[in-house]
């Protein structure tokens, strides 16, 4: 039995040895008098039954040994440190099912092999209700991948060319080398490289190290160029739990001279490590277009770690929250959403300290909060850090005919409080060619409230200061898929046995496979006899 891209099932004879001997003779005296064709149906019905009671019984049955192929370069602790673990707690055949399902995910997200087949043999014979699990690994061919495109960022209105380059599994460890170049239009450039250390058999998650060089033009918009020199170490990395250390050097200046006090007042150099934690669980049916399930991410950020005068010292917490529910027409859903926000440094004289600029809350832009689970960030209907706190840029007589001033301009400084909510309902357009597409339409409402709380504001903080703070938007629109984007396919592996058609060349195929079935569960010592009650 193998596994494969179906569902595998399980069937359990009630019947002694004696009687399964019995049984198979008489069928095969039947057998001789049916045609070739009622032979097929025959064998098939008995076999889906059999899978379907082994799915339906529980019948114990644990791991006997796991046998390891197709490794050549990947050391086997690598696929152990993966794979044992699940197996360990597998105690019945629909866990050992389950869990050789799981398995078979974790090796294929490591991202280092072409293919990954699992396969449950029988145990020796002289321990019954064992099993062996067989894993066999298909290494890929060539392991340097690339990857270029043009991409675009609606909540900026500017346009990145893209490019990486991957080296995978250079040590035998599962190991990802890879390096990176963005370069965007008046916008954003980053040059990145990324490493990870080797994955040995006692370590959970492997650890991860990344450097970047970062440069962000917020000129239009906050009267500042920003560069960052960074290096981010990731501590653990699981299905629900991210931990990583932040360390950065960055760089603040304003060419125009016309920044407002608040932004000149942070201009120059400074020191920024954090400690980050995030939890998430997305049970939603799919990211981009969920119809049903719920998701919550809780984001914590500790911020001046670092030993040094320079170090800035903050605490950042976010929080999102997401609910599906489907209305059964058009594929129809209504999607409820809302989002929290706080930032406030620490240390001596915190209260009046300002919280550092970039690190603050900016809201707007075009990006839909219906799959976006990065804080309180996205509000439709306002344009891209249009909402909030603002100051007055200043007024600089020689740099008047500069593209970038605005003698009448403000700098939109952010907040330190955030919070968002939207409503949106989403359903299949009428015409077969446009469902097909993916083009379908949305009703939303946004809302969102920005406000600061350092420098001593959280004083004249009040509930109807924060109640007159939202703004509003409501409106519709056509949503076009487009490869313009990065989107990975969500990829699902299930544990079946081989599909089997009916045609007659195959015909020796299914009796194989049923009497291969058989001869696993009578191995694996699960054809004792029990009660029915």
């Amino acid at each position: 039995m193998e596994a494969s891209d179906h569902e595998f099932t399980h069937q359990e004879n009630f019947h002694g040895d004696d009687d399964d001997d019995d049984e198979q003779e008489e069928e095969g005296e039947d057998s001789e008098f049916m045609s070739p064709e009622a032979r097929i149906r025959t064998k098939r019905a008995k076999m889906e039954s059999l899978i379907r009671r082994l799915s339906t019984e529980r019948v114990p049955v644990r791991v006997h040994d796991i046998v390891i192929k197709g490794n050549t370069k990947t050391k086997r602790s690598l696929i152990e440190s993966e794979v044992e673990p699940i197996f360990r707690d597998a105690t019945t055949f629909q866990q050992l099912i389950r869990a050789a399902s799981v398995a078979n995910a974790q090796l294929e997200r490591l991202d280092v092999f072409d293919s990954v087949n699992i396969t449950l043999d029988a145990g020796p014979p002289e321990l019954p209700g064992t099993a062996n699990v067989v894993v066999e690994v298909s290494e890929a061919k060539n392991p340097l991948a690339g990857d270029l495109g043009i991409y675009t960022k609606p909540e900026a209105r500017s346009w990145s060319l893209e490019g990486s380059l991957k080296l995978k599994n250079l040590f035998g460890y599962g190991d990802l080398w890879d390096g990176s170049v963005a370069c965007g239009w008046d916008q954003t450039s980053e040059i990145s490289t990324g490493m990870p250390l080797p994955k040995f058999k006692a370590l959970a998650t492997p650890l991860s190290a990344r450097i970047s060089l970062l440069s962000q033009d917020w000129l239009n918009f906050s009267s500042y160029k920003e560069q960052v020199l960074g290096l981010s170490l990731g501590l653990l990395s699981t299905r629900n739990h991210d931990i990583s250390y932040n360390l950065s050097w960055r760089t603040s200046t304003d060419p125009s001279q016309m920044s407002s006090d608040t932004v000149r007042r942070q201009l120059g150099h400074s020191l920024f490590s954090a400690l980050k934690y995030a939890f998430k669980v997305d049970r939603r049916d799919s990211p981009m277009r969920p119809t049903r399930g719920h998701a919550f991410v809780s984001t914590t950020q500790l911020g001046g770690l670092f030993p040094d005068m320079r170090s800035l010292r903050l605490i950042r917490q976010e929080l999102d929250l997401r609910y599906a529910i489907p209305l059964g027409f058009y594929r129809a859903a209504l999607n409820f959403g809302i989002s929290g926000g706080v930032i406030f440094p620490w240390g001596s004289a915190y209260s009046n300290t300002p919280s550092y600029l970039p690190e603050r809350f900016f809201m707007g832009g075009n990006s839909s909060p219906v799959f976006s689970l990065r804080g309180p960030t996205s509000v439709l209907g306002f344009k891209a850090r249009g909402m909030g706190p603002a100051g007055p840029r200043r007024f600089v007589g020689d740099n008047s005919n500069d593209g970038n001033s605005d003698n009448s301009g403000m700098d939109h400084i952010g907040g330190d409080l955030a919070l968002t909510a939207f409503a949106d309902l989403s359903l299949d357009l009428p015409l077969r060619v446009l469902r097909e597409a993916g083009v379908h339409g949305h009703v939303f409402v946004c809302t969102g409230s920005l406000n600061t709380l350092t420098e001593n504001a959280y004083r004249e903080f009040s509930f109807q200061k924060f109640q007159d703070s939202f703004r509003s938007s409501a409106g519709f629109g056509v949503i076009v898929p487009t490869k313009l984007f990065r989107m990975e396919p969500l990829k699902l592996r299930f544990l079946s046995v081989p599909r089997v058609s009916i045609e007659a060349d195959d015909r020796d195929q299914l009796v194989a496979c049923h009497k291969k079935l058989e001869s696993f569960v009578r191995k694996c010592g699960l054809n004792r006899k029990r009660s029915c009650s």
